[in-house]
């Protein structure tokens, strides 16, 4: 197919997907049910569109990833979440390895198969999603205390999970040690709540001091920052994941100019969530298309 006819067919799935969400609140189903319902109907086993690509489609999952913890980030009420943090921090290390470990063994008595294998799908499916906690926590009334760490939690969790299924996939055919492989992970996370905590301080002190000419300019220049985190964190061999949420939460807890329009709190315009939402609606239906075994885990 041309590129026309890509980006058609690419803006009308994109369309539908946001459309579904519609669909999602009259019916009461998780709306990435039904993104991966609308995935699975316009791939192969469905109208046959053709989707070959597993690596544009990691791409535009990481990518949306990327985003969904930014805004996660940037909505995130600091006070709320403050005295979570230990816990939250907690729970996304040792709860996520607990997790994968289960689920491993669970998986390779079941399944019977290996040991490394067995565990890279114990780590795709340990963590929490970022999206769908977000989303509910806006709309289920918790304990502030029990929100506070769920949020934190979710927004930390994808950082040692990535690198766990990463480094688990390099590790199949190699000789890599536990000491090895937990020296591997503290490095990265290391290295990206460095960078995380660098860019965040230094964008807000920047868009305080330099004053745009419009508002609507703010909040660009809010996403560019949390994605120079990203890149600058992947660059230097850490978590992108984890620099993205750092950075975006010391953005939005920031006193910045048009903070309302930055930060999109609950009573200000709604754009990071749109953003988010359609993150989501990108990337699932994209990964469902892939035709299998070809689709990234």
């Amino acid at each position: 197919m041309t590129l026309d006819l890509w980006l058609l067919v690419g803006a009308a799935i994109v369309i539908a997907a946001i459309a579904s969400v519609r669909l999602a609140h009259r019916t009461g189903l998780p709306s990435l049910l039904i993104f991966l319902g609308f995935g699975l109907a316009v791939g192969p086993s469905g109208f046959g569109i053709p989707f070959e690509s597993p690596q544009l489609a990691q791409q535009i999952g990481l990518s949306a990833l990327a985003v969904i913890l930014a805004e996660g980030g940037l909505t995130t009420n600091w006070s709320h979440v403050r005295r979570s943090v230990p816990l939250a921090l907690v729970m996304a290390t040792v709860g996520v390895t607990v997790s994968i470990v289960v689920l491993a063994l669970l998986v390779q008595g079941i399944l019977g198969l290996d040991g490394t294998t067995a565990l890279i799908l114990g780590a795709v499916l340990a963590s929490t999603d970022a999206a769908a906690v977000f989303s509910v926590l806006r709309r289920l009334p918790l304990p502030p205390r029990l929100a506070g760490v769920l949020e934190a939690e979710s927004g930390f969790n994808d950082a040692p999970t990535v690198i766990a299924v990463v480094l688990l996939s390099g590790a199949s055919g190699s000789h890599a040690t536990l000491g090895t492989f937990l020296l591997e992970t503290s490095v990265e996370l290391i290295i990206g709540a460095a960078v995380g905590l660098a860019v965040g301080p230094t964008g807000a002190y920047a868009l305080r001091r330099v004053a745009l000419p419009a508002s609507g300019l703010y909040p660009i220049a809010v996403l560019a920052l949390t994605f120079v985190s990203y890149g600058g964190a992947v660059l230097l061999h850490g978590s992108g994941f984890l620099a993205i949420y750092l950075t975006a939460l010391i953005l939005g807890n920031s006193r910045l100019p048009h903070r309302a329009a930055t930060r999109g709190s609950r009573r200000a315009p709604r754009g990071w969530r749109r953003s988010a939402c359609s993150s989501c609606s990108a990337c699932w239906p994209t990964w469902t298309r892939c035709r299998p075994p070809s689709c990234p885990a």
